[in-house]
């Protein structure tokens, strides 16, 4: 069995495509798409502490979509986790859809998301393995 990847692992990622794109983006197919790759890496880093999360706390819930996951968040994690897992979640999802008529999502704005993502993920995590990566 294949060891699952670490939230911390997912944002580390993103991280370093924030920092330098080129340097961060391992294939040349990334190229001008480093933007989209890096809002589903936090993206996925954020699903995955949720996944987690419900595993520890409420087993059930990792089996309901993730809107309903987050409408559960504010009972079990707190307002401030709930609502910084919910507006992270919903602008990822739609900036990791391409659509032609958009731009991809700046760096200031996937910045937020990391640094946002990465509380979430400590809010989420058992205080002896917090993340402490830098954004």
């Amino acid at each position: 069995m294949a060891t699952p990847v670490r939230p911390a692992t997912l944002l580390e990622a993103a991280e370093r495509l924030l920092v330098s794109p080129a340097q961060g983006a391992d294939a040349s197919w990334i190229g001008g798409h480093w933007p989209r790759t890096c809002a589903l890496l936090i993206r996925l880093a954020l699903e995955t502490a949720l996944d987690e999360y419900w595993d520890r706390v409420l087993s059930s819930a990792a089996e309901c979509p993730m809107r309903a996951q987050l409408l559960l968040l504010p009972r079990f994690a707190g307002g401030e986790a709930a609502m910084l897992a919910r507006e992270s979640w919903l602008g990822l999802s739609r900036a990791s859809h391409h659509h032609a008529y958009e731009l991809a999502p700046t760096a200031r704005e996937l910045r937020e998301w990391h640094s946002a993502v990465r509380r979430v993920v400590n809010m989420l995590t058992p205080a002896d393995n917090t993340f402490s990566g830098k954004t």
